[in-house]
């Protein structure tokens, strides 16, 4: 019984945390709140940069510190900010952790409607909150992964510009106008932070910040360098263009190779909770014998640490750095 009001407790007030939460987010998402999300509006709309009408953007609504403050605090937190920018979700950090308040709320709930035991009530949330991050590290591995297959391109386009007469600005005005997203965004913001006056070592510095690519870091230190000591820009990036293309050539080779090892490794991961569901379905008590039986807890335990050991050896065998 006091397990019961515990756990009942404990809903009702991850309940109260969340409708709070979406509360004091909710009503102050009516336009962008601090001078970057107004940049990145302007970024995305602005088609002339001299035309004057669309610089009222960035100003609009003002530089109201005590708004979003909520949001503010949560994206602080340890990289969660930057994945859910890298990620490109329109989605800001106050509501996807209060989406994720509400998978774990929901997965105590559904123990009071199912057969499942109460106890077994923070585990099954716990599975069902981790799905939003699972899902905020595959719209960003997947969106830089295509950032990373744009840049060959993309670098060959600003040297032709570059060898047609155009200045470097130009170039990434060039860029973000005639390629597609994600790295036309990214050069976008990066062009309209140059037209508000930084720096372009500064705006270079801050788009390798928000995007972690390799690629992009050898492509910025090259304009530095190249402002510093001099030389032919536009050969430079033609090498670097030339070196990118061979090194994605060369890891789609190795993707080739070792895609029967991610595949063995998917089926052997999935195989020991789908075994365990199905039991649970044609023999409940028989597959709950894991939970209320001492020895069956102890089996449970070693079988979670042999899985995670597996997947770390069977990621470290098909990983290969290129």
């Amino acid at each position: 019984m006091i397990t019961l009001i515990i756990v009942i407790a404990v809903g009702v007030g991850i309940a109260a945390l969340i409708a709070g939460a979406w509360l004091m987010v909710d009503s102050e998402a009516g336009g962008p709140s601090t001078a970057e999300n107004r940049l990145d509006t302007l970024a995305r709309l602005k088609k002339d940069v001299d035309d004057p009408s669309q610089s009222t953007a960035l100003y609009a609504g003002g530089f109201d510190e005590s708004k979003d403050r909520l949001d503010a605090l949560l994206k602080s937190l340890p990289g969660m900010g930057l994945y859910l920018e890298q990620a490109d979700l329109s989605l800001n950090a106050g509501k996807f952790f209060a989406l994720v308040g509400g998978l774990f709320a929901a997965g105590i709930g559904l123990c009071f409607v199912t057969p499942i035991p109460v106890l077994l009530g923070p585990i099954l949330g716990g599975m069902l909150a981790s799905i939003p991050f699972l899902y905020v590290m595959f719209m960003r591995n997947r969106r830089l992964a295509k950032f990373g297959n744009q840049m060959p391109e993309a670098l060959e386009l600003l040297s032709r510009s570059l060898r047609a007469g155009h200045s470097l600005a130009a170039g990434f005005g060039l860029i973000a106008s005639e390629m597609r997203d994600p790295i036309r965004k990214e050069f976008a913001r990066c062009f309209e932070e140059q037209n508000l006056g930084i720096a372009l070592e500064e705006a270079l510095d801050d788009m390798t910040g928000r995007v972690p690519n390799m690629d992009l870091k050898f492509f910025a230190m090259a304009i530095i360098l190249q402002r510093e000591t001099g030389g032919d820009l536009a050969e430079i990036l033609d090498k670097i263009s030339h070196l990118v293309r061979e090194r994605l050539q060369i890891q789609g080779q190795v993707a080739a190779l070792t895609g029967e090892g991610r595949m063995s490794g998917i089926v052997l991961l999935a195989m020991p909770p789908t075994l365990f569901l199905t039991m649970l379905y044609l023999n409940y008590d028989y597959a709950m014998m894991l939970f209320t039986d001492p020895m069956g807890r102890k089996m449970m335990a070693g079988a979670l640490v042999m899985q995670l050991l597996g997947a770390v050896v069977i990621r470290k065998i098909i990983t290969i750095r290129v």
